[in-house]
């Protein structure tokens, strides 16, 4: 669990900013706060940081736009949380679909979004598993080293994918459920489609074409199925 990680909180609301950041740091993180998405973007180009709480609703650009934003060029591997007052599950998946990782509705306890992060954190930076790289094609993946390598350098991936690629390569060639994958991304509480979305995005990832999958395959009723090969 790395305490030390550093935070970037995003929320236009100077109170909650002010009591969130007061209580991850008594938690040993290191907090960085910025008001809206321009502020956050000033940020991002002067620390590098392992996290970034992000509100969805804030004036200018929004959470949504920002994590896309980030997801296809600046940050494509930072963990993201989004904080939200709207909560109904089409929110929660347009979320997921943007390229966040977890997704937390508003209000909430801190000790709940101090679980999230921890989550995360862990989720970014796995155990090592003691199978042997895994060949996806073209791609190698070492769950030892958390790596997806191809002949042209490190494919960047989000903890979500992380998570559940090392979920799949520790049972290649075996049906995993949905609560299954859940579990894995430490989300009991997320809904199918959450689940389904989060699959999307690591086929994007490990398949030469996501909409004809190679490796990665759906078992309707079931859950998914990896089988690697060449």
């Amino acid at each position: 669990m790395n305490e030390s990680a550093h935070i970037l909180l995003v929320d236009d609301d100077a109170r909650l900013r002010g009591l969130l950041s007061r209580f991850l740091m008594e938690q040993g993180y290191r907090v960085t706060m910025a008001e809206n998405a321009a502020n956050a973007r000033e940020k991002l180009r002067v620390f590098d940081f392992d996290l970034m709480v992000l509100d969805v609703m804030m004036p200018g650009e929004n959470g949504l736009s920002l994590t896309e934003d980030l997801r296809a060029d600046r940050a494509p591997s930072m963990p993201i949380l989004l904080l939200t007052a709207r909560g109904a599950p089409e929110d929660v998946v347009a979320g997921f679909e943007a390229g966040a990782d977890d997704y937390l509705g508003k209000p909430f306890d801190p000790r709940v979004l101090l679980v999230r992060i921890r989550a995360m954190l862990r989720r970014a930076s796995p155990a090592p598993s003691p199978a042997g790289p895994l060949q996806l094609g073209d791609a190698t993946f070492d769950a030892a080293r958390a790596e997806l390598v191809t002949a042209n350098g490190r494919i960047r991936l989000t903890g979500a994918e992380l998570a559940l690629l090392v979920a799949f390569a520790a049972r290649p060639h075996e049906i995993l459920s949905r609560e299954t994958l859940a579990a894995a991304l430490e989300m009991d509480d997320a809904s199918e489609r959450a689940i389904d979305v989060q699959v999307t995005r690591l086929r994007r990832k490990i398949e030469p074409d996501p909409r004809e999958p190679r490796f990665l395959h759906t078992v309707r009723g079931k859950g998914y199925i990896l089988k690697p090969g060449p």
